[in-house]
């Protein structure tokens, strides 16, 4: 079982939700959290909540940013990342500026923070990385232009480094939240199935992190059903369409 106390962990996308909620929980177990997101002043909030915070600004999608940051947080235990971009979209209405922008977050944004830490973390065989990725990654789905291509591409590179890092010390990890009431999800008209609050939702995250299992979907069993709807054949999903 992983233990937080007197551990430094780098959890990049803090300033809000999820983010915000993991930061506080990883304080109460005594870590040492380095906050991470855009918007230093909502940073600098969450830092007098707690014992033991250290904000460092950050723009995922600006390379020179990510090095500056990587340089200055100094040695890490840890990285998570949950920084994240949501518009809903569907085809028909095509925004290619929100699109790019939600890659460039979800998915090209871990590769600039991962391109500064795996390999440090490699040379010390010592390091623990926890993507947050989405369900929505595991299959298509309707009004989601630039979010689910995003999340499956992090959900392939979680599985990439898994193979990959086999053995060196480093432990990666993948965790797939379903809907979670947040800012992001307040763009959505539509029923959210097993909507969690921010806090439930850190909880699960940080019982996952406790561990060495590669994968943690949830909330079950919403997370069952779209796992299965991932090995469906294309002629039942796209039936009628």
């Amino acid at each position: 079982m992983t233990e937080f106390s007197g551990k430094t962990y780098w959890l990049v996308g803090a300033s809000e939700g999820l983010g915000r909620a993991l930061a506080k929980r990883l304080d109460e177990e005594g870590a040492h959290v380095i906050l991470s997101a855009r918007n230093a002043e909502r940073l600098e909030q969450l830092r007098g909540e707690l014992r033991n915070g250290q904000v460092v600004p950050l723009d995922v999608t600006d390379i020179d940013a990510v090095r500056t940051a990587a340089a200055s947080v100094g040695p890490l235990d840890g990285v998570i990342y949950n920084a994240g971009a949501y518009e809903p979209m569907r085809a028909t209405d095509w925004d290619s500026d929100a699109a790019l922008r939600m890659s460039d977050v979800n998915f090209t944004g871990a590769l600039r923070v991962l391109g500064e830490v795996v390999p440090e973390f490699v040379s010390k065989a010592h390091g623990d990385i926890t993507l947050v990725g989405s369900l929505a990654g595991y299959r298509g789905l309707p009004a989601a232009i630039g979010y689910g291509a995003s999340k499956a591409a992090l959900v392939s590179l979680a599985e990439t480094m898994r193979s990959d890092l086999k053995g060196s010390g480093v432990t990666v990890r993948l965790v797939n939240p379903g809907f979670i009431k947040t800012r992001l999800t307040e763009k959505n008209s539509f029923r959210m199935p097993m909507l969690m609050t921010p806090e439930a939702a850190a909880e699960r995250v940080l019982s996952a992190m406790k561990k060495r299992r590669f994968r943690t979907d949830f909330p079950a069993p919403f997370s069952w059903a779209i796992r299965c709807l991932s090995y469906a054949p294309d002629i039942l999903v796209y039936r009628g369409k």
